[in-house]
């Protein structure tokens, strides 16, 4: 990746998601991320209702893109794309079936996307940012789908 700020979109493959943390908890009302103590309150609105808090993704992936290795963060949007759900929902199903987040990494391992990555415009992150990802491979099945048909569940309808 070159040094400019400007978003470079690569060729790339997934060689590992750090499946230990895949989540963060936001305010229901400013969406700012909350503290992970129980029953804290909003630093920035103030809201002490956390039950109707949301959760989003944020992956730390290990890519490979031509000679070396990059790790990337895929916050929400782009990380859709990889489990083809929600965070909420993908963490509703991993309470059903503990070792879903090991899995949904493995099934998304080798998987080659076209990513575009952009430098944190925070200065104390220390990784690029997946702004958009779009799968190479025609037959790709984001990772809830995988997991469905590992586990034999049937799609609601």
């Amino acid at each position: 990746m070159d040094n400019s700020d400007n978003p470079t979109t690569i060729m790339c493959t997934v060689l590992a998601i750090d499946h230990s943390n895949l989540f963060y908890r936001a305010c229901s009302l400013c969406e700012r991320t909350l503290p992970d103590t129980p029953n804290s309150q909003c630093g920035f609105c103030n809201n002490f209702n956390h039950s109707s808090s949301k959760r989003f993704f944020r992956l730390l992936v290990a890519i490979a893109v031509d000679t070396k290795v990059l790790n990337v963060i895929c916050f929400d949007r782009a990380a859709r794309i990889l489990f083809g759900c929600s965070a909420d929902e993908f963490f509703d199903f991993a309470k059903i079936h503990p070792f879903a987040s090991a899995n949904a990494g493995k099934a998304l391992e080798g998987e080659m996307f076209r990513m575009t990555l952009s430098k944190p415009k925070n200065g104390n992150a220390q990784h690029l940012r997946a702004v958009s990802i779009l799968p190479l491979r025609t037959g790709f099945q984001p990772a809830i789908e995988t997991l469905k048909e590992l586990y034999g569940v049937r799609a609601s309808s």
